[in-house]
C-alpha cells in the first residue's frame, strides 16, 4: 500500500513538473493561459488539421473575408489565450467554460464560414491578393468597387487597410502602364483603348455625422443629394498623383490626419470612417469618371459596456457609428440580394457611398478583422455575426411593412426614397424612410434594448443637428457683432472727430439705439438655440442612462 501511494505521489508529481514545462512553452511561444484549455484547443485543431482549403480569387459581388491578427505582447503580459482557430473558409471562436461540478473543462466552440479565412500567420500581401487585387482590372473596366475594413478596436484593421491601400497603388500604376483599358459598355474598343486615365485621389472622413477633407486641413464638408439624386461632396479636394509613390504619399497624409481617441479598448482608437477615394478619369474629356475605388477603414466597433465611463462626446460617437454600421449592413445585403430599394440615405457613411449600392457595375469586399485572445471573445463574436450577416439573403421578413410605408407615402405624394429626389424635401423624407428601415431590423434582429437604442439614434442625430445649427448661429452673430461694432466705430468718429464741425446728435442717438437694439436681439436668439441646444443635451444623458447595451448584430 505504502509503495502504491508512493506511484500516486510520484505520478502527480512529474503531471505537475510535465504541466509546468508545458506552460513555460507555451508562454515562450507567445500563447500563455490556462493550460487545460490550451490542450482541448489543441487537441480541437489537431482533428482538423489539413481541412485548409486553397484561397482562391473570385469574381465575387459581395466578398466577405477574415482575418485574425496574431497574439499581441499585452495578451501575453495578462495570460491571454488564443481561442480563435482557422481553417480557411471556415473559423471557430472557442468559449472556455467549466461543468457545475467546478472541476471539468470543455469548449463551447462557434463555428462561421466566409468567402476567405486567414489565420494569424497569413501576410497582408495575401489577404490582398485574395480579395482586393481582382478588383483592379474590375475599376479599369469602369466598374465601382468598395472594399471596407471593420472590426473591434485593436484587432488589426486599420493596419490591414493601410496595407492594402499601397498594394493597390502599386498594382493600378502596373496596370495602367502596361495595358490601357477599355471602357465599359463602350462602342468599338480601339477608341476606348487608346484613351489615356488620369488616376486621382480623394481622402475624408466622417466623424460624429460630419464630413472632413482628411487632404486639406480637416476642411469641413457639406454632403449634398441632388434633384436627380447624384450625391456630391461640396469642397472636398481631389489630387492627381503621376506615380504609386505619389498616391502613397497622399494616402500616408490622409491617414495621419485621422481623428483618433482613447477608448477602454484601445490606447489610440479609430473613431471616425475614413474613406480613401481612387478615381480614374478621362485625360482631355472634361475629367469624366471611368472607375472608382473606395478603400475604406471603418471606425472601431465597441460594445455598449466599453463607451458607459466615457463622456458624452464619445458616448454621441459610438451611436453614431453603432447606426452607420446598421446602415451599411442594410446596404450591402440590398446589393447582393438584388433588392429595389437600398436604404442608402440612413446614414452619411451610405449616402457618399451611394454609388457603390445603386450601379449595377458594383463590388464590395468586406474584410473582418478579429483578435485571437479569449478576453476578446464577446467582440469577436460580434464582429463574425455581423459579417456573417452582410451576406445574408433573407430581408423579406419586414417587406411587407416597407411596402405599406411606400403605399401610404406615394398617396401623400411623399417619395419612397428610390434614389431619385424632386428636391431638398424628398431627400429629408427619403433620408427619414431609410431610418425607420433600419429600425425595423433592429426591433426584428437585435437581441439588445432595441427600443432604447432607436431612441438614442434619433436623439444623437437631433444633437448632432441642433450642434450644427448653434455653430452656425454663433459664428453669425459674430460677424454681425463684428460689423456693427465697425460701424459704432464710425458714428462715434463722426461725432469726435478732430475734424468735425457740425453733427447731427439726433441722428447719432437714433442709430446707437438701434444698433444697440440689435445687439440684443442677436444675444437673445443665440441664447434662445444655446437653451434648446442643452435641453437635447440633458435628454441624451437621460437616454444613455437607460441604454444597458448597444445591439450585437
Amino acid at each position: 500500500m505504502e509503495r502504491a501511494r508512493a506511484d500516486r505521489r510520484q505520478k502527480t508529481e512529474l503531471a505537475r513538473v510535465l504541466r509546468a514545462e508545458e506552460e513555460k512553452r507555451n508562454i515562450a511561444n507567445g500563447n500563455p493561459g490556462d493550460i487545460d484549455f490550451q490542450r482541448l484547443i489543441a487537441e480541437f485543431r489537431a482533428a482538423r488539421a489539413g481541412s485548409d482549403q486553397p484561397h482562391a480569387a473570385g469574381d465575387l459581388k459581395i466578398c466577405v473575408a477574415l482575418r485574425k491578427r496574431p497574439i499581441s505582447a499585452k495578451e501575453v503580459a495578462r495570460k491571454d489565450h488564443d481561442s480563435v482557430t482557422v481553417f480557411n473558409p471556415k473559423v471557430t471562436v472557442h468559449n472556455c467554460k467549466t461543468r457545475v461540478d467546478g472541476i471539468t473543462k470543455y469548449l463551447d466552440s462557434s463555428d462561421f464560414q466566409f468567402d476567405h479565412a486567414f489565420g494569424d500567420v497569413d501576410t497582408t500581401a495575401r489577404v490582398y491578393a485574395a480579395t482586393t487585387r481582382p478588383l483592379v482590372p474590375f475599376v479599369l473596366d469602369g466598374g465601382r468597387a468598395t472594399v471596407f475594413a471593420y472590426g473591434q478596436t485593436g484587432s488589426g484593421k486599420t493596419y490591414t487597410m493601410v496595407g492594402i491601400q499601397r498594394q493597390c497603388a502599386e498594382d493600378l500604376f502596373r496596370a495602367l502602364t502596361a495595358a490601357p483599358p477599355t471602357r465599359r459598355g463602350s462602342a468599338g474598343g480601339a477608341a476606348a483603348a487608346a484613351a489615356t486615365l488620369e488616376v486621382y485621389v480623394s481622402f475624408f472622413e466622417i466623424y460624429g455625422g460630419r464630413c472632413q477633407d482628411l487632404l486639406n486641413r480637416r476642411h469641413r464638408l457639406d454632403v449634398r443629394e441632388d434633384g436627380q439624386g447624384d450625391v456630391h461632396i461640396a469642397g472636398l479636394e481631389e489630387f492627381q498623383a503621376a506615380s504609386a509613390e505619389e498616391l502613397e504619399q497622399l494616402i500616408d497624409r490622409g491617414n495621419r490626419n485621422r481623428t483618433t481617441h482613447a477608448t477602454e479598448s484601445n490606447d489610440t482608437s479609430s473613431r471616425s470612417h475614413a474613406i480613401c477615394q481612387i478615381a480614374l478619369k478621362e485625360a482631355g474629356g472634361g475629367g469624366r469618371l471611368h472607375g472608382k475605388l473606395s478603400l475604406i477603414d471603418l471606425a472601431g466597433s465597441e460594445r455598449g459596456a466599453d463607451t458607459k465611463s466615457h463622456n458624452r462626446q464619445r458616448r454621441m460617437e459610438g451611436a453614431e457609428i453603432n447606426k452607420s454600421l446598421l446602415a451599411l449592413k442594410e446596404c450591402i445585403r440590398a446589393l447582393d440580394s438584388g433588392e429595389a430599394h437600398v436604404p442608402y440615405r440612413a446614414s452619411k457613411l451610405t449616402l457618399v457611398l451611394k454609388d457603390s449600392f445603386t450601379r449595377r457595375a458594383a463590388r464590395t469586399v468586406m474584410i473582418a478583422t478579429v483578435s485571437p485572445g479569449a478576453s476578446h471573445a464577446d467582440h469577436t463574436l460580434n464582429t463574425l455575426r455581423y459579417a456573417d450577416r452582410v451576406k445574408e439573403t433573407k430581408v423579406a421578413d419586414f417587406a411587407d411593412a416597407r411596402r405599406q410605408r411606400q403605399r401610404r407615402s406615394s398617396g401623400s405624394g411623399g417619395g419612397g426614397g428610390e434614389g431619385k429626389s424632386a428636391g431638398d424635401g424628398g431627400a429629408d423624407s427619403g433620408a427619414g424612410d431609410d431610418i425607420r428601415y433600419l429600425h425595423e431590423t433592429l426591433r426584428l434582429h437585435s437581441t439588445a434594448d432595441s427600443e432604447e437604442v432607436v431612441e438614442l439614434h434619433r436623439t444623437v442625430q437631433s444633437l448632432f443637428e441642433k450642434e450644427e445649427a448653434l455653430l452656425n448661429m454663433h459664428m453669425s452673430v459674430i460677424q454681425e457683432n463684428a460689423e456693427l461694432l465697425t460701424e459704432e466705430g464710425r458714428l462715434l468718429q463722426q461725432i469726435q472727430g478732430d475734424d468735425v464741425v457740425d453733427y447731427d446728435i439726433d441722428a447719432y442717438a437714433a442709430r446707437l439705439s438701434e444698433i444697440l437694439d440689435r445687439k440684443m436681439q442677436l444675444t437673445a436668439m443665440l441664447k434662445l438655440h444655446l437653451g434648446q441646444f442643452r435641453r437635447h443635451l440633458e435628454e441624451e444623458e437621460s437616454v444613455s442612462k437607460r441604454v444597458s447595451s448597444m445591439p450585437q448584430y
